[in-house]
């Protein structure tokens, strides 16, 4: 169809599986016309990146079947950090046939844990992680290993997320004009804190996208440029005024700022 919505489908080979199955649930809504895009033999980041930034150009909706784990991981992150709704049809796949006969994909090297100290210490990481998001229990941001803090859509939940599943307990805090972020925040060790900064005319991308994936007007104040200058110019006035790593994360996959992350904080 050449009007309508679109839906991107990504695949590390034809694409053939991931188009049979959208088109099949496409018969349950055949009076709205939708755009079937392949992307395949999806085999590098780039490709990734590429994909996505032409997907959220087109507000499209995101299905992939990725068996390299990685690169899957990449695109739900990357889709999540984009706004962009995605739908992984391989990975979930994956996991209950391999939990079934007993043994990992050939494709995907370790995708069932061993049940050792390391695996223990990722799933504690990754309960924290989620417990705090988002500034929930600031009580316990003594207990991180990271805190990132940043103004809305700055990477910042998918980041902990990330590093969660690194073994890393992380934290994130909200950054709003005229609101004082938590005292407990000013109560631990700076060289744990990680400040974020965007490229202003790129949250205004990410701010509209996730406005029009909730159904509002995506010229709100949320995603205006003046808006979103001032918020920023706040952020960076607010944290010149303490001894925070600051990281850009313009332009940057997940993976690339998180490892930005782990050095400037000493932890690589």
């Amino acid at each position: 169809m050449s009007t309508g919505q679109a839906i991107y489908l990504l695949s590390d080979a034809t694409g053939e599986t991931a188009e049979k199955m959208v088109l099949a649930a496409l018969t349950q809504f055949r009076d709205k016309p939708v755009r079937l895009i392949r992307v395949n033999n999806v085999r590098t980041k780039n490709q990734v990146y590429e994909s996505l930034d032409e997907a959220l150009a087109n507000s499209a909706l995101v299905v992939y079947t990725i068996v390299n784990r990685e690169l899957a991981q990449l695109t739900h992150d990357e889709c999540d950090s984009l706004g962009l709704i995605s739908i992984d049809l391989l990975t979930p796949l994956l996991m209950k046939v391999a939990h079934f006969v007993g043994r990992s994909p050939k494709e995907t090297p370790g995708l069932l844990h061993g049940i050792d100290e390391a695996y223990f210490r990722r799933i504690e990481a990754i309960e924290f992680t989620v417990k705090q998001d988002d500034g929930q229990e600031p009580r316990n941001l003594y207990l991180a290993d990271i805190v990132l803090v940043g103004i809305s859509r700055t990477s910042k939940t998918p980041l902990s997320i990330y590093l969660a599943h690194r073994g890393w307990k992380v934290a994130n805090v909200p950054l709003v004009k005229g609101i004082d972020p938590p005292p407990e925040l000013y109560e631990i060790d700076p060289k744990r804190i990680a400040a974020l900064i965007i490229d202003p005319q790129r949250l205004v991308e990410v701010r509209a996208a996730r406005l029009r994936n909730l159904g509002q007007d995506p010229r709100a104040a949320y995603a205006d440029y003046e808006e979103i200058e001032e918020e920023l110019k706040f952020a960076k006035k607010f944290f010149r005024g303490h001894p925070w790593a600051v990281i850009d994360v313009s332009s940057k996959a997940i993976e690339e700022t998180a490892n930005e992350v782990l050095v400037r904080l000493g932890l690589k």
